[in-house]
């Protein structure tokens, strides 16, 4: 295939040689790291660099008895979402084809598989000395044609979704082969509604998220109304054959995938962490805290504590309050929590089986921005007000499976926008949080019911610093039975976007500095915050490496011109190899401002339906 030859052949001749450094022998296992650090990966600079998905970047590995090792990083694919290795009771199909609830493959308009070409969150699990990842499928972006699969005339807006269960085999050299790949069946759980980004927990499972922005229920804004009845179309004729009907409740649920070392497996959704539009969530060190980023705009930030370790299944929900203090550099602010309630999946899955959103609220369009008596106006998910009134006995239906304008009705902050990835820093207590975008919810509107965030835009976004402290109460001064709750938020200046006039190429932030942070994960042994970008503002999008005592910020692989960077997840150390998991997604999907001249060369260069899922290699285990 040529583009695949082509991605081969550079990864070869872009400067992946050894470096020169005359102690190229690894040390012995039990020296002790005192830092990693990394030199940049420069822009690309030639149509065939912005067309190719590769690091230049070399790792410089210094052990605390002064050896030093540097090693190149390289860039390799385990598989393509086009390659034919799925397998399915016996039959081969591509990695990225989606399914029914049967498991029989969904076809698009011309009678060809629906494969999407959007490989996004890992985890790489070692499961009793056997290798697997899973690995999410967000959206289908292109149907078998080319044509554009969500603006296609009687086609779908959105499909679904599937992740693949596949088993890797590590050669002593350090390289990483995919031996199988499957679909995970999600019958069992009603299906899958556009998995983002996910997380490995503290007990070896995965951790998933569900995007419902297509399923939020409002019908007061007739837009999102006829995206929500388009989104419940497609789960009715697609997913279940129009054999039955689809309740937007089992969808925005964060799903959890647990693998056994002979490659079984089982999925739940956790109905007792809510509802949203979840691009990730979680858990802290203590197996109980979780994190829950909610994607869009007038969206909110939820903590989940859960009930035991190791068990996500029932837990009480709270919801933050942005206090703002400052709204320079990014912004700051102080976070207070208020307590949602305490569920279990048995009794939300129940409540979502059996209830609507009439059942759960009273719903009017205000009055010149008013509200009657006994309504509260709210802004949740849409730019769109309404009015609400909470309906009697309905808090824990209101707080679980409306989660969003439960938080407004109590008073709660649902003014971020674009909330992303975020990582944990256990030593230093610290969350990061990426908000690809300061805009829209998260300026300052006095029209809006609240008006808690009050920020300069900022269209390339920034990665916020939370810190996390014990012994806090929530806003009615009952304690938070955890040590891992997020006190005050800011901006650290090297991880705040710059946006700028557009150069030659079309690029519209500074290609030094990350724009539009997306994916997360921090490396406890090299102290460092790595940081997927899925930016418009940047022609090639980059995975940066930031380390947090240094504070310095490195460009270690570029990817080819449109796609974005998916799947990050950083293993320090597997059998004497680290590596750091990356996919890219929709291959040539070009931002607006790029230059017409550089765009009518490039395009002919980028195989669209061509979208890989790996790994950067190169890194001595830690």
């Amino acid at each position: 295939m040529k583009m695949k030859l082509l991605t081969v052949a550079m990864l070869s001749t872009l400067g992946l040689a050894a470096c020169g450094s005359d102690n190229d022998d690894a040390p012995p296992p039990s020296s002790v790291v005192r830092s990693v650090e990394f030199t940049a990966t420069p822009v690309p600079a030639t149509d065939e660099e912005r067309v190719t998905t590769y690091s230049k970047s070399i790792a410089k590995v210094t052990y605390q008895d002064g050896r030093v090792r540097e090693t190149p990083l390289s860039y390799s694919v385990l598989f393509s979402v086009k390659d034919e290795i799925a397998e399915v009771t016996g039959k081969k199909y591509p990695v990225g084809q989606l399914y029914d609830y049967t498991m029989a493959p969904l076809l698009d308009p011309m009678g060809n598989p629906v494969v999407a070409e959007t490989p996004d969150a890992n985890s790489l699990l070692d499961i009793d000395g056997k290798l697997f990842l899973v690995t999410h499928y967000e959206y289908d972006w292109i149907l078998s044609d080319g044509s554009v699969a969500f603006t296609t005339p009687g086609w779908y807006t959105r499909m679904p979704m599937s992740m693949t269960l596949s088993e890797i085999a590590q050669a002593s050299d350090g390289k990483l082969t995919a031996t199988t790949v499957r679909p995970i069946d999600f019958s069992g759980v009603n299906g899958l509604w556009i998995p983002c980004f996910g997380s490995q927990t503290p007990w070896n499972t995965h951790l998933g998220s569900e995007e419902d922005y297509d399923l939020i229920y409002n019908p007061l804004d007739s837009g999102n109304y006829g995206t929500t009845t388009s989104g419940l179309k497609a789960l009715r004729e697609l997913y279940f054959k129009g054999e039955r009907e689809a309740n937007p409740y089992h969808y925005g649920i964060i799903p959890e995938v647990t693998i056994k070392a002979d490659g079984s497996h089982g999925v739940v959704k956790h109905y007792a962490m809510g509802r949203g539009t979840w691009e990730q969530a979680l858990v802290m060190p203590d197996s109980r805290t979780a994190y829950l980023g909610d994607d869009g705009a007038y969206v909110q930030m939820t903590l989940f504590v859960a009930d035991k370790a190791a068990d996500l299944s029932a837990g009480t929900l709270y919801t933050a309050k942005w206090n703002q203090t400052s709204d320079q550099g990014g912004g700051s602010a102080d976070l207070t929590w208020i307590r949602l309630g305490h569920g279990t999946d048995a009794e939300i899955s129940a409540l979502a089986n059996s209830l609507t959103f009439t059942d759960i609220f009273d719903a009017v369009e205000p009055v010149d921005g008013q509200c009657m008596a006994g309504y509260t106006r709210v802004r949740a998910g849409s730019s769109a007000d309404e009015c609400l009134s909470l309906k009697p006995g309905m808090e824990k239906a209101a707080a679980f499976l409306e989660t969003r304008r439960y938080t407004a009705l109590l008073g709660g902050t649902t003014e971020w926008t674009k909330m992303e990835g975020m990582a944990i820093n256990a030593k230093d207590k610290k969350l990061y949080m990426a908000m690809s975008r300061i805009e829209s919810s998260m300026t300052s509107d006095p029209t809006e019911p609240a008006n808690h965030i009050r920020l300069p835009q900022n269209k390339a976004g920034a990665t916020y610093t939370l810190e996390l402290k014990s012994g806090i109460g929530d806003t009615q001064g009952n304690a938070i039975h955890s040590d891992w709750v997020a006190t005050r938020m800011s901006v650290e200046p090297a991880l705040l976007g710059k946006p700028m006039t557009a150069d030659g190429v079309g690029n519209t932030a500074d290609v030094n500095t990350v724009a539009n942070t997306d994916n997360l994960f921090f490396s406890e042994k090299m102290r460092t915050l790595f940081i997927g970008e899925d930016s418009g503002m940047h022609i090639n999008n980059f995975v940066w490496a930031y380390n947090v005592d240094t504070q310095k910020l490195t460009r270690i692989m570029t990817l080819t011109a449109g796609a974005e960077s998916t799947g990050l997840q950083v293993v320090d150390n597997l059998n004497g190899h680290a590596y750091i998991m990356s996919n890219a997604q929709h291959w040539g999907d070009f931002p607006s401002s790029i230059n017409a001249d550089l765009k009518a060369r490039l395009t002919p260069m980028i195989d669209k339906f061509y979208a890989p899922v790996g790994y950067i290699g190169g890194i001595p285990g830690l």
